[in-house]
């Protein structure tokens, strides 16, 4: 049980990750961005109460910019190691009698999956009572649990008549409250208005590990040319920031940019543009990448982070940190 339970949160953790490097957008947002689940449904998979669907966590990281494939093996261990315990956990509890008449009537092993597509474009479906299902379409065990029995024997029927047909079960997991919340690590959980001179330089978290979106492609960061971590900069004025990166990857940067991340911008931080253009950039050549900034009047610490996008919009670089700048605003 340990074991499939931190199954579900390390991929929960995976998905927070992910989120939070892209700015922490509001489930309700990203929801919008996908046009395919509620937000509810995306909330509920950073939880760790439960393994998403394949589908949900498909479109929650397509609205986190990311490409879904790179998060395919994870879900597939983490959802073997439900499925490893699942199974176990209903041979055990099924009497003597009803396994032998199981035996008569079931043609093979029945796969206990949670949320991935039927292996068999043959099937049958068993329907479930409005209130036992979920917002993503997984059972509610808890609603479920009292009609569970006497609904098996009908369920294995529908086995035999589909013979491809999976049952889908759902195990949930109660981790209780996470911290801040969202289970985000406490400098990423704050609110950037929250941040002050002290904190600088902010340290930012590693996302999961994540290819690029383009074969080959790659990025190292060189230096900040201007403005370094922990700058002192007047309020309300406008300065110049410059950063030099690299392509180091095969990959050339034609209509790449940097697409700041905390939007919409609020009065007290800093105002730039959304999309820092990048000139194009052949591979094994440096650019430097430059924006205006405009201090706020009110004093603090400006925390202002970028993720590099193709020239479609994607995210070049999931796995990679954003690029960001850290200037502390002093009275004018």
């Amino acid at each position: 049980m340990r074991a499939q339970a931190e199954a579900i949160e390390d991929f929960a953790a995976a998905l927070r990750e992910l989120r939070n490097s892209v700015g922490n957008p509001p489930f309700r947002e990203m929801s919008g961005r996908s046009g395919a689940i509620s937000h509810t449904t995306l909330h509920e998979a950073t939880k760790g109460n439960r393994l998403p669907s394949w589908g949900t966590t498909v479109e929650f990281v397509k609205a986190c910019g990311a490409d879904p494939d790179a998060f395919r093996e994870r879900w597939e261990a983490a959802n073997q190691a439900v499925r490893s315990v699942s199974a176990r956990k209903a041979e055990v509890a099924r009497p003597a009698g009803e396994l032998a008449a199981a035996s008569a009537v079931e043609p093979r092993a029945v796969d206990v999956d949670i949320g991935s597509p039927a292996p068999s474009a043959t099937s049958v479906s068993v329907p479930m009572p409005p209130e036992e299902a979920a917002d993503d379409g997984q059972p509610n065990l808890a609603a479920a649990r009292g009609r569970f029995r006497v609904g098996r024997l009908g369920m294995l029927a529908a086995v035999v008549v589909g013979a491809g047909t999976v049952i889908v079960v759902a195990v949930a997991v109660d981790r209780g409250p996470e911290a801040g919340g969202d289970g985000l690590k406490p400098v990423d959980s704050r609110s950037k208005a929250a941040l002050s001179p002290a904190d600088c330089p902010v340290k930012a978290t590693n996302p999961p590990p994540a290819p690029p979106t383009h074969k080959g492609d790659a990025a190292a960061f060189i230096a900040d040319i201007t403005l370094p971590d922990c700058t002192r900069v007047g309020g309300g004025r406008t300065v110049t920031k410059v950063w030099r990166l690299k392509n180091a990857g095969k990959v050339p940067w034609e209509g790449y940019s940097l697409r700041r991340l905390d939007v919409p911008q609020q009065a007290d931080q800093c105002q730039t543009i959304s999309d820092v253009p990048i000139n194009d950039t052949q591979p094994g050549k440096m650019v430097d990448i430059r924006t205006q900034i405009t201090t706020p009047k009110k004093p603090g610490l400006c925390y202002v982070r970028f993720k590099m996008v193709d020239a479609s919009g994607k995210v070049a670089f999931p796995g990679n940190r954003p690029v960001n700048f850290q200037v502390i605003v002093e009275e004018r």
